[in-house]
């Protein structure tokens, strides 16, 4: 490959990231002068790339979806399907690569000529997805197309919200990012009306409407936007406490127990406390009953009552069928 050629393809995969670039902006990224990014322009042109240019202080290059494909990237037919492919999985059908597929949506979707939009809408208005009681809440790959976009262009949106009571208010927010959670889907955004950060639940979330408003980066209070989903998902289950004296040493439980170490408190080196809890008491009787180790229940006094529970059920699960 030639520098000229393998420069083109970085000047086209930069042009796909973000809405907006300026010459200077593009001219250090590729290490070149603005000239010469003013020529890879016009080449990419000739190649059927349609980079629109805008004048003025802030104008820039931005890549717009054009008449046709670009040639050497995608006939009609592998377009189409590709396109299918990515809203399933932006879906959350291919556990673990929802956020990908998303970002590819974004990227494929910017150039997609609107005859073939309308061979994808309607194959996707043909197909029903069979989804069994673990299936998530559906989402409308658009809304997530339109998210992704205003999360990586840094532009504020208004929607629609509808809460945990059905009640629906009007939102002016930041996305920040978006984030799978099983078969979930939910939004990292400042809400700029609270001045405070939230988290949106996307199949929730109605009428997505970019504001064109550029925003500053902003953050957040946490190491990431999936520690953040967590954390406010954590908060928002009622935690049910429970605490076990376990005839082990504080180093044995903790080895084989998963729990934070300010979870135990040692009481000699033979015994100690364990402090812990979940959103439910069984759940805790089943962690527990796998612990490996003698324990005693200190409380909450009906865990002896869920203990018992969780027993008969083993019990019958493990008898004689005869």
């Amino acid at each position: 490959m030639t520098e000229t050629a393998a420069r083109l393809l970085q000047l086209l995969a930069l042009l796909q990231t973000r809405r907006e670039w300026t010459g200077p902006e593009l001219a250090a990224r590729l290490g070149v002068t603005v000239r010469t990014v003013r020529r890879d322009i016009e080449r990419l042109r000739e190649l059927e790339y349609p980079v629109h240019a805008s004048l003025g202080s802030v104008g820039g290059y931005r890549l717009e979806a054009g008449t046709a494909l670009p040639p050497l990237l995608l006939d009609d037919e592998e377009a189409v399907a590709i396109t299918l492919g990515l809203r399933s999985a932006a879906q959350g059908s291919v556990a673990g690569i929802e956020e990908s597929a998303a970002r590819a949506l974004v990227k494929l979707q910017q150039v997609l000529p609107s005859r073939l939009r309308g061979r994808v809408d309607a194959v996707d208005a043909a197909t029903v997805s069979l989804g069994g009681p673990a299936a998530g809440p559906r989402v409308d790959p658009e809304t997530l197309v339109v998210l992704a976009a205003a999360a990586r262009d840094g532009e504020r949106i208004r929607f629609r919200y509808r809460d945990k009571g059905d009640a629906e208010t009007k939102r002016l927010a930041e996305p920040h990012r978006l984030v799978s959670a099983g078969r979930r889907w939910y939004l990292v955004a400042w809400d700029v009306d609270r001045a405070d950060w939230r988290t949106f639940r996307v199949d929730r979330l109605a009428a997505p409407f970019p504001t064109g408003v550029r925003c500053a980066p902003r953050e957040l209070p946490t190491e990431d936007a999936a520690a953040f989903v967590t954390e406010q998902l954590a908060r928002s289950r009622p935690v049910r406490s429970a605490v076990f004296l376990v005839h082990a040493p504080a180093a044995e439980l903790i080895e084989a127990f998963p729990v934070r170490a300010d979870e135990v408190e040692p009481i000699d080196e033979h015994s100690c406390l364990i402090r812990t809890g979940a959103d439910s008491l069984e759940w805790t009787a089943v962690r527990i009953a796998h612990l490996g180790l003698d324990f005693e229940v200190r409380e909450p006094p009906e865990m002896r009552r869920m203990l018992r529970d969780v027993g008969a059920k083993l019990l019958r699960a493990a008898g004689d069928p005869s």
